[in-house]
């Protein structure tokens, strides 16, 4: 049994992959070539914004949307300590400071009510991350950012495919950044990202940065880097593109039959109203002191599962100097001592999930 089965994926969609991939060996344009392009108009069609900007990884992208607004040393950007840790991380590269507000019980994404309490004069950014295939209540945290004059960036490096309102994720705020890592919704064979935006004059600003701060070669406008998306993993994705939809609207079902299957048992995940979630993890909550047994005795019987993440944010030695203590995020932290993901990915069997709840259930 795989965790997520991405050998499954590729049979599936061989033909076309092996169709796509000969096609940059043939051409030879290996880095930023036609597939690039025809993919980042692609995807912008896909969430409903003007630009899409790909980019060597979901955590690059959300680096250079920082770079991109002018956010550096002696600004603060506020996000969650619940995540993976390029939700933060990225904010110290640039030479800003990390501010956290906790996140809300059901959802695991970030508590726009304490948003507020968290703005200083410094504050420039908030980066709300769509934690788990889900995106938060981003029609509040952009009034919120609105009325302070700050910038949105939405980390929907596990929430593409995701609505809410019925606008896509990654197209619900100022920014949106998302991940082609091979176990995202929609991966890659390798790394990758991709920023998307309705500003021209950022998007530009983005363009130049990703390819070390000039749109024009020998031209440089900017300090920037290299964060060019290759044309092979491009390629991929393409060959792949004709599923998703389809895959989106599995993984909604495989998340549904999950929570019907362990209601009764264990704490499921909530779905806010208006929202779909793509379930990039279907992570349940079990009791603290279980947890790390159960994970335990789940893969000695052949069923994989994961944890993410155990330890907060501020619990990590590189954010030692900001100053929290354990207690300070108390959502954040119990979240990360009862939380474990199941196996999903779209081709999960009816079988497969019942064989794996049915050992959970014996478990808890």
């Amino acid at each position: 049994m795989e965790f997520i089965d991405l050998n499954a994926q590729y049979n599936r969609y061989k033909s076309e992959i092996d169709r796509r991939i000969h096609a940059v060996l043939d051409h030879g344009q290996y880095i930023m070539g036609p597939e690039v392009d025809e993919l980042e108009e692609t995807l912008a069609e896909y969430v409903g914004v003007d630009h899409c900007i790909t980019t060597s990884s979901g955590t690059h992208s959300l680096e250079i949307a920082l770079r991109a607004l002018d956010i550096g040393p002696g600004d603060e950007v506020i996000t969650v300590p619940f995540s993976w840790i390029s939700s933060a991380e990225v904010i110290m590269l640039v030479g800003a400071t990390p501010v956290f507000v906790d996140i809300e019980h059901d959802t695991f994404n970030m508590d726009a009510s304490k948003i507020e309490g968290a703005i200083t004069e410094n504050t420039k950014a908030i980066i709300p991350v769509s934690l788990f295939g889900q995106m938060p209540e981003m029609e509040k945290i952009n009034a919120i950012a609105e009325q302070h004059d700050i910038a949105v960036i939405e980390d929907g490096a596990q929430s593409f495919g995701a609505t809410r309102n019925g606008k896509k994720s990654c197209g619900a705020s100022l920014v949106g950044s998302t991940s082609f890592f091979p176990a995202k919704p929609l991966g890659c064979y390798g790394d990758g990202g991709a920023l998307f935006t309705d500003d021209d004059d950022l998007a530009e600003i983005i363009r130049a940065i990703r390819t070390h701060g000039g749109v024009k070669r020998h031209y440089h406008t900017h300090v920037g880097t290299n964060g060019r998306f290759d044309s092979m993993q491009a390629a991929v994705i393409l060959g792949k593109w004709s599923g998703f939809e389809e895959e989106v609207e599995k993984r909604g079902e495989i998340g549904a039959s999950y929570s019907e299957l362990l209601n009764e048992h264990c704490t499921t995940p909530k779905v806010l109203k208006d929202n779909t979630h793509v379930y990039a993890q279907y992570t349940i909550r079990v009791d603290e002191g279980k947890r790390d047994e159960i994970v335990s005795d789940m893969k000695e019987a052949g069923i994989p599962v994961g944890v993410y993440y155990p330890k907060c944010f501020h619990e990590q030695p590189v954010f030692e100097h900001l100053g929290y203590e354990y207690g300070d995020f108390q959502e954040s932290e119990k979240a990360s001592r009862e939380v474990m993901s199941l196996p999903m990915h779209p081709f999960l069997t009816i079988d497969e999930q019942q064989e794996i709840t049915g050992k959970l259930i014996g478990l808890i």
